[in-house]
């Protein structure tokens, strides 16, 4: 299957506008995306476009432009009732969500409380939903798939901002490079200043994986930074093409990002609790859970309850976890996972419709799974042994290899 790829080149730094001019450098349509952004509730802002040099490139530098309307003071309910009231599609609405999800938390851990509750200062204007917005909806238009990204750059020197002077790399953006684990690169030549804004740290970090990718470069964009520093390109790299499969041939699969592993360990709930706490987290939606047994303080046995969860999905379940458990605290960590191709497909078999789970990777088929319960129901209600209406199913889905003779 041919898919598109992006490669987000840091090479010196990203920000939210630095991101949608390395887009527009790529082929994104800036009317097209003006369009779409129409279809968020807020005003007050334009963007304009222009062609720059940074250092020996040529790039497309973005301004979102603010009116007074624009320069109003916003609060994270009001970022997130915008997402939520526009008509955008509901995966660019929730990928939106999960970017300033990584910007509340991010801020709560610098400022304390809880994320969301936090005063915004930088990010309190219309710019930092155009910002997120667009970068979320370019990528769409632009047909990408898939989005790799380098390693952030750290930066040297320093920056300074309502807090006051700092570090070159600010404690927000630090604070998503923590929460994210995000890898950053310290060695070789950095970008003096600012690179990486907590709006660019946490649109890449949450969008992009930090893997190898090959694919045929079609198309090459670099987006401008404001700054011109004398010897060195302040622009971000937007690369973008064909890959037909993600790992090569006989590679390991895909790998599907924004995956959360929850964890805490328990020695005072029963097991009656815990399975239904293991019902509850199915019902929700998690991609897995389960127990671990393992040995706590005091020799006490107890179990490690492990949750493989979406990002859109992690809060709600640390919620169910605290609420329903006797735990005191859940840790989290950022994971990826390696993912066949799936399908399910329904055959015909001497006793009735079975569906099958058909495992492929780079498009062969692997591995055929007839769907138990199916199987199960027919079992019961015809007296066959279940292990011959599962052989049926699989010899139904490939009926060229049952060895019959033609």
């Amino acid at each position: 299957m041919v898919e598109t790829a992006a490669y987000i080149d840091m090479i010196g730094g990203a920000s939210g506008d630095m991101l949608i001019g390395a887009m527009v450098g790529a082929g994104l349509d800036l009317d097209e995306l003006r369009a779409e952004l129409d279809r968020l509730p807020d005003r007050g802002y334009r963007l304009v476009e222009s062609r720059v040099l940074r250092g020996g490139l040529e790039a497309v530098l973005v301004n979102v432009e603010l009116d007074p309307d624009g320069e109003r003071k916003r609060t994270w309910d009001d970022f997130y009732e915008s997402i939520n009231s526009s008509t955008l599609e509901e995966q660019d609405r929730r990928s939106i969500r999960q970017i300033f999800d990584v910007l509340a938390e991010a801020e709560a851990a610098v400022h304390g409380g809880d994320a969301g509750s936090t005063h915004l200062h930088e990010l309190g204007t219309v710019d930092t939903l155009v910002d997120v917005s667009a970068a979320v909806i370019g990528m769409r238009l632009l047909g990408i798939d898939h989005i790799h990204a380098s390693a952030f750059p750290v930066g040297t020197g320093s920056s300074s901002s309502s807090h006051g002077a700092m570090g070159a790399t600010s404690r927000a953006t630090a604070a998503i490079y923590k929460i994210s684990g995000a890898p950053v690169r310290a060695g070789g030549r950095q970008p003096v200043g600012e690179a990486v804004t907590p709006t660019g740290a946490a649109i890449v970090s949450t969008l992009a994986e930090f893997s190898p990718v090959e694919f045929r470069a079609e198309r090459i964009g670099y987006g401008a930074g404001q700054r011109d520093p004398e010897g060195f390109a302040n622009v971000v790299g937007l690369w973008t093409g064909e890959v037909r499969s993600r790992w090569g041939r006989g590679g390991p699969g895909r790998r599907r990002p924004e995956l959360m592993l929850l964890e805490t360990n328990i020695d005072d709930s029963t097991g009656e609790v815990l399975g239904y706490v293991h019902e509850l987290l199915t019902e929700l939606g998690v991609l897995d859970a389960w127990f671990t047994p393992i040995q706590m303080k005091k020799n006490r046995p107890g179990v490690m309850l492990s949750v493989l969860v979406g990002r859109e999905l992690v809060d709600r379940a640390a919620a169910l976890i605290l609420k329903e458990t006797s735990t005191l605290g859940i840790r989290r960590q950022p994971v990826r996972r390696y993912e066949a191709e799936r399908e399910v497909v329904e055959v015909d078999t001497e006793y009735g419709k079975v569906p099958v789970k058909l495992k492929r990777i780079d498009g062969v088929v692997v591995q055929v799974a007839p769907e138990y319960e199916a199987c199960r129901k027919i079992a019961r209600e015809t007296g066959v042994p279940l292990a011959d209406v599962m052989r049926s199913a699989s010899l139904a889905t490939f009926p060229e290899k049952s060895g019959g003779s033609g």
